[in-house]
């Protein structure tokens, strides 16, 4: 038994679903949170287009760990009737890709509003989101993002709280990003944590870095999260800076030394540094 299992957003790697295959193979990863598929938003895909891509990850060996869903990473005072119908989707794509994970969001707060003002909506609508997956076997992940209403320790844990059926996802760069310390609030969030996404930044200035080169603890939040005896679900996302060419260096500032030629480059640093750090650390992974 594994100790984690790695999936990644393989579209940092490549916009065609063959070539996002094609990385995901080159770096020994049999797992894929699917997010854009040949330029198109996952549950935007047709059924028959759905069905397809299930045949080709089927023939490459590899499984669906989440569908990287843009459910509720949208303004909350938008309808609510036209979102709903888009989770819809989603639950029909995790179902054609035999998976259980929707990851989402608890919607954008308006510029210059309290957050706190919207939590009745928001919990309103997770409620609605939540009770219609569980009635379909599917569960809601919901990510911490900056801007949204969940984007600070205290108002994910008073969603978590106000809603059983919702799991967590810990994205340590983006806590960074709302000037948070992961690494201080990860015991509390724990409880309610499904997987965790693979993302590193500094503090500073909120840039992302590859695993282990920022703030964001991620060993140390890598030793709390195991548990012996279950496999715990790690997902890269690189967000790495990637230059289209050698050209661009010569006008762009650089304010680190984190930047890469390619997004096939950006991907394979961020799951080296991953790997990197369970190897020092002596965890086994697949």
């Amino acid at each position: 038994m594994a100790d984690f299992l790695l999936s990644a957003f393989a579209d940092e790697a490549a916009e065609r679903l063959e070539r996002q295959i094609e990385a995901l193979k080159r770096n020994n990863i049999k797992r894929i949170e699917i997010r854009n598929v040949n330029g198109k938003c996952i549950i935007d895909c047709s059924k028959v287009e759905l069905v397809a891509i299930k045949k080709q990850l089927d023939e490459n060996g590899i499984m669906v760990s989440s569908i990287g869903s843009p459910i509720g990473k949208y303004n909350i005072e938008e309808p609510f009737d036209i979102h709903l119908e888009r989770f819809q989707r989603a639950i029909e794509t995790a179902k054609i890709l035999k998976t259980k994970r929707i990851r989402m969001f608890s919607f954008f707060i308006p510029k210059g509003a309290e957050a706190e003002q919207y939590r009745e909506e928001v919990l309103s609508r997770l409620e609605v989101f939540t009770t219609l997956a569980k009635q379909n076997g599917v569960v809601c992940c919901h990510e911490n993002e900056k801007e949204i209403y969940g984007d600070v320790k205290k108002r994910v844990l008073e969603l978590h709280e106000n809603n059983s059926d919702l799991k967590g996802i810990f994205d340590p760069a983006n806590y960074i990003q709302c000037k948070e310390d992961p690494k201080s609030i990860f015991a509390d969030l724990k409880p309610y944590i499904d997987y965790i996404h693979i993302k590193d930044a500094i503090m500073e200035d909120g840039i992302v870095v590859p695993a282990g080169k920022g703030d964001g603890a991620i060993a140390t939040i890598l030793d709390s999260f195991y548990e012996q005896g279950k496999e715990k679900l790690l997902t890269v996302e690189p967000h790495l800076t990637v230059f289209s060419g050698l050209s661009n260096l010569q006008d762009e500032e650089l304010k680190h030394k984190y930047t890469y030629q390619s997004q096939g480059e950006a991907f394979d640093v961020a799951v080296t540094a991953l790997k990197d750090i369970l190897d020092k650390r002596g965890y086994c992974y697949e």
